[in-house]
């Protein structure tokens, strides 16, 4: 059975060019004289089981470099064992990067000493674990408090901004519960109300939702938008899940064997895989309900300009398909009072099938 994927709305251009992180170059090899790897162009190029017959070597993250955009969620997915959770623990040195650089807003991360550090972990940049390492022994608010707390933050102004955010992931009610007192989708909330509470620039989220059940991980993913459309926080990530990669992401960076293979919108990934690797990964996707009308159109002939039902340029080919089978008639692509082009029965068809290619409108 094919794969659905909810529609999601893109994100405002108005801070595309402002990257929070910006990572260039970056390498993380464990083993013996790691430092070596990155450096010597005949370890760096070759394959994982070479690299480590020949060294001894894992290059968990290898070359790695992108920027995460103001305001966007930047996913990066890939199957276990290809360096996505490794890589989100380097943006904050959890892990040592081995090479390579790696900066927020402008600073160099791997230049911060062990002070600066702990402001951008406590501050800057929060993250939001699969297990929620809640204390057992407090309350829900004081949980949620705990980063205030180690800021320094007194008790009255810590359990007062604890609780708007305790309302905010709609826990309202249960502040004076226990952990052990709560299910694995609220102890979720809690472990995300704590990384909100410290107000950070980005959140971090290393497969927050891969432990829970299918129904309570749909909930969490609705959570994750509804907050994201609310405050425009940006937001870092991982899962191994395509589903929800394309639920979530603005941007999606595919991993394999430590590598980028690919980097785009969801719609990118899945209407132009980079290779065969990403092809399969996408070949269960409805197409139709991730592509937009851009994917489909052509030039508009004659009347077509001014007749027809219209559509918004990021409408989706689904759609699109259900105004051109209600009306009959082909749609128009519409951009401020402009039609950029028309999508009609058999551009949408093809889109779906994978058999058209793009023809920009004239």
């Amino acid at each position: 059975m094919a794969l659905a994927v909810p529609t999601r709305k893109p994100p405002s251009d108005d801070d595309a060019g402002t990257p929070v992180f910006s990572v260039e170059g970056l390498w993380k090899v464990f083993g013996p004289k790691a430092e070596r790897v990155p450096a010597d162009p005949e370890l760096s190029g070759l394959e994982p089981a070479d690299l480590r017959e020949r060294a001894g070597c894992t290059a968990a993250v290898r070359d790695v470099s992108f920027d995460v955009r103001k305001g966007e969620v930047f996913v990066v997915m890939g199957l276990s064992g290809s360096g996505k959770s490794t890589l989100v623990r380097c943006l904050t040195r959890l892990i040592e990067p081995t090479a390579g650089s790696i900066a927020i807003e402008g600073e160099d991360v791997r230049a911060m000493d062990k002070s600066r550090l702990r402001e951008l972990r406590r501050h800057r940049a929060a993250m939001v674990f699969q297990h929620f390492g809640l204390l057992p022994h407090r309350t829900v608010l004081d949980n949620v408090a705990y980063g205030l707390e180690i800021q320094g933050v007194g008790k009255t102004e810590r359990r007062e901004r604890a609780a708007q955010v305790v309302a905010k992931v709609g826990l309202e009610g249960m502040e004076d519960r226990r952990p052990g007192q709560l299910s694995g989708g609220q102890r979720q909330r809690v472990g995300l109300a704590r990384a909100l509470a410290v107000d950070p620039e980005v959140l971090l989220f290393d497969e927050p939702f891969s432990a829970l059940d299918p129904m309570i991980r749909r909930d969490m993913q609705e959570e994750v938008i509804r907050l994201h459309a609310e405050e425009g926080r940006t937001m870092v990530f991982i899962t191994h899940d395509l589903a929800e990669a394309l639920k979530l992401g603005d941007r999606i960076a595919l991993m394999r064997d430590g590598r980028i293979v690919q980097l785009g919108t969801p719609e990118e990934i899945v209407g132009s895989p980079a290779d065969d690797y990403v092809r399969e990964f996408v070949r269960d996707v409805h197409r139709e309900q991730v592509l937009t009308v851009r994917k489909a159109m052509r030039p508009a002939a004659g009347e077509e300009t001014t007749g027809g039902p219209a559509l918004a340029p990021d409408a989706t080919v689904s759609e699109a398909i259900e105004a051109v089978a209600r009306t009959g008639a082909p749609a128009r692509v519409m951009e401020e009072g402009r039609c950029l082009g028309v999508v009609d029965h058999e551009r949408l068809l093809g889109v779906v099938a994978g058999t058209e290619q793009r023809k920009e409108a004239t």
